[in-house]
């Protein structure tokens, strides 16, 4: 299996196991907490099949302003913990992907107000706060301090009142050119 499938298994067997059971889009407040496994990689891949990541530890809190059955407001806090694993194999010539960022920000839902299975799509920006390193053959960037992310997120909000969440996020550091 490669890399980029066997990750993308990994995060969606986590999403499953691991996602909340917040009601996804009903009118008014509420707490939304997400916890599980983060991958970052490099923004820049061309020709190269090699793909440089790191693995970790991800959790964010959400407070949700639900303002209709089909759209609310997010702002939200958490933190990105990645390293690259030190196999020469998977990385080799020393590259890294690394991510130790506390991020704070705000996101918007669009979700169709259909009951059983609901898509959902989530856009916004944020702060990033703490150290990035992108070293590929292509990337040589290490950067510390606040750093601009943009958050992306699709998925489905399943189950009779829609309470269960299934997703993928996505947090791109143009910057630094890095994702996770």
């Amino acid at each position: 299996m490669n890399l980029a499938l066997r990750n993308s298994f990994l995060i969606l067997i986590f999403t499953l196991f691991f996602s909340n059971q917040a009601k996804s889009q009903e009118e008014g407040n509420a707490i939304k907490a997400s916890i599980g496994f983060v991958s970052s990689t490099s923004n820049y891949i061309e020709e190269d099949p090699e793909i440089i990541d790191g693995s970790g530890f991800y959790a964010e809190g959400e407070y949700v302003i639900g303002l209709t059955t089909w759209f609310s407001v997010r702002p939200y806090a958490g933190v990105i913990l990645t390293s690259t694993d030190e196999d020469a194999v998977k990385n080799p010539k020393g590259y890294r992907v690394e991510t130790k960022a506390f991020l704070v920000g705000g996101k918007v839902r669009l979700c169709a107000p259909i009951p059983w299975v609901a898509p959902f799509i989530e856009a916004g920006i944020g702060t990033s706060i703490g150290s990035f390193v992108t070293y590929t053959k292509d990337v040589n960037k290490k950067a510390s301090g606040a750093q601009v992310h943009i958050p992306i997120s699709v998925g489905l909000a399943v189950g009779r009142k829609n309470n269960i969440e299934i997703g993928i996020s996505f947090y791109g550091h143009p910057s630094i050119e890095q994702s996770s």
